[in-house]
């Protein structure tokens, strides 16, 4: 199996984790189910799906690399990075077209998809490039402080339409509007 065929593979097996992981938080609602998974349907609760299934998928990605045999750098780094470039680009198409058109769950589901493919790419190459250093710290770091923000913003959001869930009008995990 080569490095391309094993992208191809986590398009669809990340894509298809994204579903599982929406509804996790309605099936077994905890304190770690909700910082990892969405808890409303909020844009911002959404996120969590881009950057969980990416680095849930990362462990079988890694196995998989190291299994085949792929010579590969930089594998902490870009599991932080890249659903992260992900999310900042998710929110860069979405949210204007939501504040145009509303929202559409095809679009929303279509762009996920898109988004996943770019991952993917951006993985690619990443993966390829020369060893940066500090790689590994910077990449816990940084996915263990994502977590930190979507854990907080979830128990305290900010007040603000992307942290507003409208089928039950409430933001966060339990701050409903009067």
């Amino acid at each position: 199996m080569s490095l391309k065929t094993i992208k191809i593979l986590g398009l669809f097996l990340i894509f298809l984790l994204c579903f599982p992981l929406h509804f996790i938080y309605d099936f077994l609602p905890n304190t770690l189910f909700s910082i990892f998974t969405p808890v409303n349907e909020s844009i911002w609760e959404h996120m969590k799906l881009i950057f969980t299934s990416y680095v849930f998928y990362g462990i079988f990605d890694y196995l998989l690399l190291k299994k085949n045999r792929i010579s590969f750098h930089n594998f902490l780094l870009q599991l932080f990075l890249i659903p992260l470039i992900g999310i900042i680009l998710y929110l860069s198409i979405f949210i204007p077209i939501y504040n145009n058109f509303g929202e559409n769950m095809l679009i929303s589901i279509g762009l996920l998809f898109l988004i996943i493919l770019f991952e993917q790419i951006l993985s690619y190459y990443f993966l390829q490039f020369k060893e940066i250093k500090y790689q590994n710290i910077i990449g816990i770091l940084g996915i263990i402080m994502i977590y930190i923000i979507f854990g907080y913003l979830t128990y305290k959001p900010i007040e603000n339409y992307i942290f507003f869930d409208d089928s039950n009008s409430k933001y966060g995990i339990n701050i409903y509007v009067k």
